[in-house]
């Protein structure tokens, strides 16, 4: 599992002070972000700037299952399920200490940003995936 620490800030958080929900999405966003980079090994600003591919979520289902709120240390870890042709999918969740936060399962789709049309996962992405998949992970990798 790929993991990081988010302090939770007070711009995270709406006048109930836990965190807004789609706040989530941003801190989310920032794992795959750093998981490209620290994780796979593959510049994420890079990718986008110079070589105009992105990593768009194409669907995300999220549970909330406790609130967050300021100045908690969450927890932010994701696995690779499924390994498609331009598809990742992955498992990710949020802890404060052993208490889950939330669960969501996501899909990135690799694409060329000049087209926006999906493209196969380039070698060097594909290689770095094995590193976070979980038992049972499946490749569907069309040759």
């Amino acid at each position: 599992m790929f993991e990081r620490e988010e302090l939770i800030r007070f711009a995270h958080c709406d006048p109930a002070g836990i965190v807004f929900y789609p706040q989530y999405f941003v801190l989310l966003n920032g794992l795959v972000e750093d998981w490209f980079t620290d994780g796979l090994g593959v510049d994420s600003a890079e990718l986008v700037t110079v070589r105009k591919m992105g990593t768009p979520t194409a669907r995300m289902d999220c549970t909330f299952s406790r609130p967050s709120r300021l100045g908690d240390r969450l927890v932010l870890g994701l696995t690779v399920t499924k390994i498609g042709n331009s598809a990742i999918d992955l498992d990710v969740q949020g802890r404060v200490g052993d208490e889950i936060r939330l669960k969501a399962r996501q899909t990135l789709v690799v694409c060329c940003l000049e087209t926006m049309k999906s493209v196969p996962i380039p070698p060097e992405i594909r290689t770095g995936l094995a590193r976070y998949c979980r038992d049972g992970c499946s490749s569907e990798e069309k040759v």
